[in-house]
Parts: C-alpha cells; sequence; structure tokens
C-alpha cells in the first residue's frame, strides 16, 4: 500500500510498505479520507514531538472495516468508522480518572504510531466508532478535529450572552466560530489576516470579523465589547504574539483557552501580575477523547454543523506531501482532505 511517512525532520516522503495484519483486538479500517492538520507540518518540520520514525502521518481519517483480529465484539467487515486516535493503557492514575491524554504510556495514531494518511491503518477495537448511516464517509473526516473542538469548548466554557473573540481563522479557529454560536455567545469576534478565510467566518457564523493587522484592532475588540474586552479570547494559532494578544485582550475576570499549538521549545513573555491583577483562567486544551468522540459524531449526523463549509480541497494521496508543505505558504487554502483511491463498501 502507499503511505505518507516521515523519516526526519523536513523527510517526508510517499512509501511503498505492506499492508498491515490486524492482531487480536485489532482491526483493519480501509481508508477513505484522511484530513491535513497544522500538527501534520509541525510533526514535520520537528517542532512536534514524533518520537517513532519512520512514521505514517495522519490522525483525522474515516474509512470501512476491512479485516478483523480476533476478539473484535460486534464489529463487522464493511463497518464505517473512525477511530479515537488516543490509545491509553487504561490502569494508570490518569486513566482511571477518565484523563486519558495524561497516560505516561498513550499514543496517538500518526504521532507516535502509524496513522491514516496510507491506504490502511491497524487500530484497537476500543478505539473505533460505528457512524450511523446519516452520516457519510466524507464529514466523518471530520470528527477528530471536531471532538478535539467540543473538548476545548468544554474547557472554556462558553454560556449564553457570552462575547468571545477567536485568535486564528483556520481549520480549528472555524470550529471554534461555529461552536461558540451553538453553546450562546452573543457576539464571536474573529481576528484573521487572511480576507478569504474572514469570509469563510462570516458563513460559519461570526458576528465581527477583524484584521489584527489592521491599525487601531485593539481598539476596535473594545468597542465591540462596550470598552470591557471580551469574556473569552481563544488562541486558536499557536504562535507567541497571537498568545500575548489572548492575555491583553481578555476583560477582567476572563477566561483565555490555549489551543493553538505552539512550538514545542517556545516561551513568552507573561506578567503574574496580570493573571492576578484580572483574575484571569486561563486553561489548555490539547485533544479530544472519551464523549467528545460520540457528541462530534453526533453533531455531525445531525447537521447542526457542516464541515463542507470548512474543507474547502480534496486532493488524492499522491499530492498529501505538496500539501503539508503548502501549509506553510498557503492560506488561500483552509482545509485540505486527502482522499485514498478507494470506493466505500
Amino acid at each position: 500500500m502507499t503511505a505518507v511517512r516521515l523519516h526526519a525532520p523536513g523527510d517526508l516522503r510517499l512509501d511503498e510498505v505492506p499492508v498491515p495484519e490486524p492482531r487480536s483486538g485489532e482491526v483493519l479500517v480501509k481508508v477513505w479520507r484522511s484530513g491535513i492538520c497544522g500538527t501534520d507540518l509541525h510533526i514535520a518540520k520537528g517542532t512536534f514531538p514524533a518520537p517513532n520514525l519512520p512514521l505514517t502521518l495522519g490522525h483525522e481519517f474515516s474509512g470501512t472495516i476491512a479485516a478483523l483480529g480476533l476478539s473484535t465484539g460486534s464489529l463487522a467487515v464493511d463497518d464505517n468508522v473512525v477511530v479515537d486516535i488516543n490509545i491509553a493503557c487504561g490502569q494508570c492514575f490518569f486513566c482511571r480518572r477518565g484523563q486519558k491524554l495524561f497516560c505516561p504510556a498513550v499514543s496517538q495514531l500518526g504521532v507516535h504510531s502509524s496513522g491514516g494518511l496510507a491506504e490502511y491503518v491497524v487500530v484497537p477495537v476500543s478505539n473505533v466508532y460505528v457512524l450511523p448511516q446519516s452520516l457519510s464517509l466524507d464529514a466523518a473526516a471530520y470528527v477528530e478535529p471536531l471532538a478535539c473542538a467540543i473538548h476545548g469548548q468544554d474547557r472554556i466554557g462558553i454560556t449564553s450572552g457570552e462575547r468571545v473573540l477567536i485568535i486564528g481563522g483556520g481549520p480549528m479557529g472555524l470550529a471554534h466560530i461555529a461552536l461558540s454560536k451553538l453553546g450562546g455567545a452573543s457576539n464571536v469576534i474573529v481576528s484573521e489576516p487572511d480576507p478569504d478565510r474572514r469570509e469563510v467566518a462570516k458563513r460559519l457564523g461570526a458576528d465581527n470579523v477583524l484584521s489584527p493587522f489592521d491599525s487601531g484592532f485593539a481598539d476596535e475588540v473594545a468597542y465591540m465589547t462596550d470598552d470591557v474586552g471580551p469574556d473569552v479570547v481563544i488562541e486558536a494559532v499557536g504562535s507567541i504574539p497571537t498568545y500575548e494578544a489572548a492575555v491583553s485582550l481578555v476583560r477582567r475576570g476572563g477566561r483565555v483557552l490555549a489551543y493553538g499549538a505552539a512550538p514545542q521549545t517556545a516561551s513568552m513573555s507573561l506578567r503574574p501580575f496580570d493573571i492576578y491583577s484580572k483574575e484571569l483562567t486561563i486553561v489548555g486544551s490539547y485533544a479530544g477523547t472519551y464523549d467528545t468522540w460520540p457528541r462530534a459524531i453526533e453533531l455531525l449526523a445531525s447537521g447542526r454543523f457542516d464541515p463542507a463549509l470548512i474543507v474547502d480541497s480534496v486532493r488524492p494521496l499522491s499530492e498529501a506531501i505538496e500539501a503539508i508543505r503548502g501549509l506553510e505558504t498557503d492560506k488561500s487554502i483552509v482545509k485540505v482532505h486527502i482522499q485514498m483511491n478507494s470506493i466505500p463498501a
């Protein structure tokens, strides 16, 4: 089969590798679509930890079960599925408290072990979700990023009538627009330099869109929030200047969601006095797991979240490496899905 594999930082290749065989407690998934994520670019550049090389990338995928190992329960060949990429021990301090992302043994498909930017991938039975008939495999490839955004929304706890500033109009910032509106936000302000992405933000429900490079940007945010500042700021870029802006712009007593993945070695200037005197709440959000997956599936199946508003490019597997590298320079494309050369059963 063909797989997109990272051999060293900057060294991405389309490799021909054997189709893996499922062991007991595993199934083989024939991948239908796999999304390209900003994290894939960070992994490829070596700025996001991926300890086991060569590595098949891809952690946003949908597909059909092609083969079963032993002890696979009620799962069946040809089931349409998505897969929670987070694999943990299930027994440690964190797992037993519903926090498997902190499990010392946690691994993620496409980050620590082979992922879905390939024609086939082997996955644990316990991480598989069978899709309802009302959800297409095209849309289901957006379950993983939507589950991540839902987790972030849970962490920050937006309530009805709150005013929210989202910094970044990329795929995840756009998802937070729709979820913030569904959560009852009265005014969703989006900061995004790219004019095309600002237009997409409006289609997702943003009430106001601004370029952070406009003169008087901070004054505009203040004006839109009655000179108080937003109740919630969601940083969905992952850069030091935008993180510093999030702390600066949020109102006194407000909340900041650290959602964008900054480089692991990056550090920012932060005055503890500002956190203290403004009584800020700052929370992080790393990934979605547990109930965020079935909730994302239900939200997509119900039609209340339309990934077609975000996914604006579908490309073949042969162009996956170009698509990953293009994330760094081409901001005209919001979200790329890689279509495998296969037909769902």
